[in-house]
């Protein structure tokens, strides 16, 4: 690509693209043009490890034949067609059956949507749904956790316990309590407690003043992604459950950024032994070649979406998308060809293991992770100041060709689950040299 071919595509993306996030005064975007594995180059020919998988979503990797070939193929037979009423295409309906098969929730239906915002909002009308048809309207109520991201849709963003994406679109949808999420390194947020005795308790207080006949479903990540890789303790997951059980909630996991690998198990919630209601999923499901998301329903919850005159009253155009449902297949054959569940399991412990010996470093905080969706969170008390982990990213972009993303002063780490040895080695030596070159007021020489 030509200086001028460049010059052109700036141009014309500062003057008609909207970026998600982006702040006004910013370096400039950086125009990624190919990838291949867990590489990607940009327009200039700048190579880069990708240690983000995009936004976590790349689970095999950048243009893997096995998926581009699926989607040709399925491109010249069917593109597209509705599954709206007694319509239906034979990939959906295989892919259906297969995560029917690995879900959490146990054999029962599966509804597709675009994606996870998506996915959300349908978990969200399911849980109310459920329990108009149980007999119970009542129950309306949805509680979250503060801290985590659940989508920007009006539901799944007012789930979203971030008040800064709250700011300029107020009201959000009533009916929503957020829950102090189990931060263990924040210990100031449980009064000297244990965490998960504080986050019980807090929930069983919040049932009480609610009331168990309103509350409708408990929405939570089962490791909180954009907080920063929150991992909970082990009883956590379990014991929320028991409450939420013995009260009539259901139990929605957002594994949004956890299923299909990411965390060392096929679903997160297994890693924790507990078992949802409902398991909203996307990203790694395609690994991001098409969009795509997928609900995944016990035979509980999917027996009263059926049971009105005209079953489960919505639907997105997308729906069972023939060629994103023939690359999901693709997708989910080479994760267990390849083995790339238990390969995320493996070198997840050892980059763990790894970047946990950097915690002497007086700017490191914590260091944790469950698989490939590891967080190093730098501390925030100190000269360094809120850009700390703008810094450290931006500098391991420029200087190692590394690309790692950070969540305010958190900085996270999420290849592809076909990264090799040799590149966790380099995402870790550069995160080191980071920490190393780091100065006390946050900045990075």
């Amino acid at each position: 690509m030509t200086r001028t071919d460049i010059a052109r595509l700036r141009a014309l993306d500062e003057a008609h693209v909207i970026h998600p996030h982006r702040p006004v005064t910013h370096p400039g975007t950086v125009i990624i043009d190919r990838g291949a594995g867990c590489l990607i180059w940009d327009v200039e020919g700048r190579e880069y490890l990708d240690a983000t998988a995009g936004l976590a979503v790349t689970h095999v990797g950048h243009a893997h034949p096995a998926l581009v070939a699926a989607a040709t193929e399925q491109l010249g037979r069917l593109e597209y067609y509705p599954s709206f009423w007694e319509y239906g295409n034979p990939r959906a309906i295989e892919l259906a059956a297969r995560l029917a098969a690995l879900a959490p929730t146990g054999p029962g239906k599966v509804f597709f949507t675009s994606g996870g915002s998506e996915g959300i909002e349908a978990a969200l009308r399911m849980a109310r749904f459920y329990h108009h048809e149980g007999g119970e309207p009542g129950r309306t109520v949805v509680l979250a956790r503060t801290s985590a991201y659940h989508g920007v849709g009006y539901g799944s963003g007012s789930l979203t316990g971030f008040a800064d994406y709250h700011v300029g679109f107020a009201p959000m949808l009533p009916d929503v309590r957020h829950l102090t999420p189990p931060w263990s390194y924040r210990r100031e947020l449980f009064d000297g407690a244990d965490p998960t005795d504080f986050c019980v308790r807090e929930l069983e207080r919040v049932i009480a003043e609610v009331g168990p006949g309103r509350i409708a479903a408990f929405v939570g990540e089962p490791v909180m992604g954009v907080a920063g890789m929150v991992t909970p303790p082990a009883d956590y997951w379990p014991r929320i459950v028991d409450v939420l059980r013995a009260n009539g909630i259901l139990f929605v996991a957002d594994e949004v950024i956890c299923a299909y690998g990411r965390t060392g198990h096929w679903f997160a919630t297994e890693r924790y032994g507990v078992t949802p209601d409902i398991t909203v999923t996307a990203k790694g499901l395609t690994s991001g070649y098409v969009p795509l998301g997928a609900v995944l329903v016990s035979t509980e919850v999917a027996a009263r979406l059926d049971r009105g005159p005209d079953g489960f009253p919505i639907g997105y155009t997308y729906s069972g998308h023939p060629t994103a449902c023939a690359v999901a297949m693709a997708n989910l054959d080479v994760i267990e060809r390849d083995g790339l569940v238990e390969r995320s399991a493996s070198l997840g412990a050892r980059l763990l293991d790894d970047l946990s010996a950097l915690a002497d470093r007086s700017a490191v905080g914590e260091v944790r992770g469950a698989g490939l969706m590891l967080g190093l969170e730098l501390v925030r008390d100190t000269p360094a100041g809120p850009d700390i982990g703008a810094n450290v990213s931006r500098y391991i972009r420029a200087k190692h060709g590394v690309i790692i993303r950070n969540h305010d002063n958190v900085l996270s780490i999420s290849p592809p689950l076909v990264v090799t040895d040799e590149q966790a080695d380099r995402i870790v030596d550069a995160v080191r040299d980071a920490l190393d070159r780091l100065d006390p007021d946050g900045t990075v020489s």
